[in-house]
């Protein structure tokens, strides 16, 4: 299997429990029940990098399902850090390219995961259901409010786009697209050329962009 697994220190699963109870939105990058929670797993490196297998981890949704990364394999894997009161996450989920962008690969080998790593996730999470629910999302949010994944994947911002490619290396790491200002007609989807990319088995033209949006709101 691909994807590696993170052994958290003695000192640090005290802190970080794998089963865990699970903000608004500030300036990120730059402008423009008990649940099963954070659970992740790598030997050796303790972040995500570029060229490198996805660090493994198991998280919630917030309809109580179990969902598992290294589940996936053989599928390319879009991970979508999200916060449903950002403004950004709001104006892309609302008619933007985040909201358009699953359906273009629908019945292809691609799944998609958005993300809440905000500190707030598991109390909030009927609002988020009511969220997903009235953008008719077609993919599941996870938990993670001890932050435990979000900080193992550096995520700063919402939205902060990963895609994991078939053979669970990460693949892209930045922004949905090169328009934080949402002013743009055409934008470029990075989302977009990234997974066609891997889905034709070509090389990425842009893995790494810079991340706009909300600051992630974690657990003090």
């Amino acid at each position: 299997m691909s994807f590696r697994r993170l052994v958290v220190p003695a000192f640090l699963a005290m802190a970080i429990p794998a089963w865990a109870h699970c903000g608004h939105c500030g300036v990120g990058e730059s402008k423009g029940g008990g649940a099963k929670t954070g659970h992740a797993h790598d030997h050796s490196h303790a972040h995500a990098e570029l060229g490198k297998p996805a660090p493994d981890f198991t998280l919630t949704d917030a309809s109580g399902k179990e969902h598992k990364l290294s589940d996936m394999l053989g599928k390319v894997v879009v991970l979508e850090w999200t916060n449903h009161k950002c403004p950004f996450v709001n104006r892309h989920h609302d008619s933007g390219l985040i909201a358009k962008t699953p359906a273009k690969f629908e019945g292809k080998n691609v799944t998609w995961f958005a993300i809440d790593s905000s500190q707030t996730c598991e109390k909030d999470r009927e609002n988020i259901s009511a969220w997903a629910k009235k953008r008719n999302l077609s993919y599941p949010v996870l938990l993670d409010a001890e932050g435990t994944v979000g900080h193992l994947y550096n995520a700063k911002t919402t939205p902060h786009i990963f895609i994991v490619d078939q053979k669970g290396i990460l693949a892209y790491m930045g922004a949905p697209d090169d328009d934080g200002d949402g002013t743009k007609d055409n934008p470029r989807n990075y989302i977009e050329e990234t997974v066609t990319s891997l889905l034709a088995g070509s090389t990425v033209a842009t893995a790494r962009t810079k991340s706009y949006g909300c600051s992630v709101k974690y657990k003090k």
